[in-house]
């Protein structure tokens, strides 16, 4: 009798760990049969690409690290390395808008750390006493013990608070759209805590570690790939094609899922899951996988492990928007350059950020206009997320105007709200992590997978659908005894 898989959420996790599963299922003998339940008619998640008079609009992310091999190798399987593009390396400068102007990112800087001295003590961007602030990182003993801290309290404690604030604040909590003073340095930078553990210095380590970062370096200037990647018609591709290779999965969509249940029968050691959709329609299965949002998992467990819920919602999550604007190239005297900036919290603006789309990217904008691209909301400012778009799309006019002096009328703008998708992973994330483990051995077959445990971007979640996968097929090979 064939075994029954249930995937429920349609982003990018789901996907992939339905593609991974589909791979898998000659193994079994082909006595599996998957079935992908959205509650919504689109699939993708949060990526979404929009095309507009030649214009490529991402809504969601626009890009994966190629330093993170796990979306490449994805692309590579579906026939997509054609399709790929970097970044144009001839724009390559990223800013940061600090004390009322643009200071562009000193050259040699990882993250926050400088592995070129010469260019850092020449840079504005840190005042002469937050440079000599920071050069006691040189001086001051390392760590006594592992345990985890804030990535805020880390930055404080090692380079002071002027780095913290104009480049570890919107460098490295802009990624996580959240409070540095609360995000775990484990579960997002642990190699900062791996290298204050091996040379004492944050700094002296990096300088220790130059040849190899050069040969990193010249690596990937060898290599095919810059460090973001995307796609020519954008990121939509990569879910239509996922999508199209799939035709071993049954997709049940617009249909969201109300309840799951587990058989009341205790004594059988592998338990059928019930579950129930929104019109009532109910089905049967031997494994769920959960690639939803952790507080969404945790409504669906609650009545049968309120425990397991309330781990789930020890994650929080924040809500995002990004703002679109289209211009004509005629309208500019002086073209931006560059990638874009970000903008420190200290600043006090209403951006988070604003990337030079058309700069950093080719065939996103036709050839007679630019785009630019910019981010509200975040753990500091949510409540922007709900403002109507007009006054949004008016905001970043305003910020664009005050920062970068642009002050033309735009030839297209696009809204795209992300509420509660960006979580959080605050101090003691890798112990909830460990909690949940051991939660979920009490529910064989039911499996979670998702931006929420380890990792937000793109690649990490491919690569939580591959192990997902592996887990799945291990638990249906034990569970299925030996094949006849």
């Amino acid at each position: 009798m064939s075994k029954k898989i249930i995937i429920v959420g349609g982003g990018i996790s789901g996907l992939s760990t339905a593609y991974f599963i589909q791979e898998q299922l000659t193994s079994l003998g082909n006595q599996a049969d998957c079935y992908l339940i959205e509650g919504r008619e689109r699939l993708g998640g949060v990526i979404l690409t929009e095309k507009v008079d030649g214009f490529v609009i991402e809504g969601g992310p626009d890009s994966f690290l190629s330093t993170k091999p796990w979306a490449l190798e994805l692309c590579q399987k579906l026939d997509l390395t054609d399709h790929l593009i970097g970044t144009c390396e001839d724009q390559r400068k990223t800013y940061v808008f600090s004390r009322g102007r643009l200071e562009e990112l000193p050259e040699g800087l990882s993250f926050m750390i400088p592995t070129q001295i010469r260019p850092f003590l020449r840079s504005g961007l840190i005042s002469l006493p937050g440079k000599l602030r920071m050069g006691l990182d040189l001086l001051l003993p390392r760590k006594v013990g592992r345990e985890d801290e804030s990535i805020g309290a880390f930055v404080r404690r090692r380079l002071g608070q002027e780095v913290l604030e104009r480049m570890a604040e919107p460098l490295l909590g802009g990624i996580y759209a959240g409070q540095v003073d609360q995000m775990s340095l484990q579960a997002t930078f642990p190699n900062f805590q791996t290298l204050e553990q091996e040379y004492r210095s944050l700094i002296w380590g990096m300088l220790c570690k130059r040849r190899e970062i050069q040969r990193s370096l010249k690596e990937k200037n060898s290599s095919k790939w810059t460090l973001f990647v995307t796609l020519r018609g954008g990121l939509t591709e990569l879910v239509q094609t996922l999508t199209a290779r799939l035709n071993r999965v049954s997709f049940i969509k617009g249909k969201p899922v109300v309840r799951i249940r587990p058989s009341s029968d205790s004594s059988s050691p592998r338990p059928v899951y019930h579950l129930t959709v929104a019109d009532g329609e109910t089905f049967q299965a031997d494994v769920i996988v959960l690639a939803t949002p952790a507080y969404i998992a945790a409504d669906f467990v609650e009545n049968f492990n309120p425990s397991l819920a309330a781990v789930l919602r020890e994650i929080p999550y924040t809500s995002t928007v990004t703002i679109s604007l289209g211009y004509k190239k005629s309208d500019f005297a002086h073209l931006p350059h560059g990638f874009g900036f970000v903008v420190p919290r200290v600043e006090n603006r209403r951006i988070i950020a604003s990337t030079w789309t058309s700069n950093k990217y080719p065939h996103r904008a036709p050839d007679d206009k630019i785009l630019l691209r910019c981010y509200m909301g975040g753990a500091n400012q949510e409540d922007l997320v709900s403002l109507e778009d007009r006054a949004l799309i008016q905001i970043v006019r305003e910020e664009l105007k005050e920062i970068v002096g642009i002050t033309q009328e735009p030839v297209l703008t696009r809204v795209y709200r992300w509420e509660k998708v960006m979580p959080q992973y605050l101090v003691g994330h890798l112990d909830r992590l460990t909690a949940l483990e051991r939660l979920l051995s009490h529910h064989p077959g039911l499996f979670l997978t998702g931006n929420a445990y380890r990792g937000p971007g793109i690649p990490d979640c491919i690569h939580s659908g591959a192990l997902t996968a592996e887990k799945v097929l291990k638990y249906l090979q034990l569970s299925s005894g030996p094949q006849t």
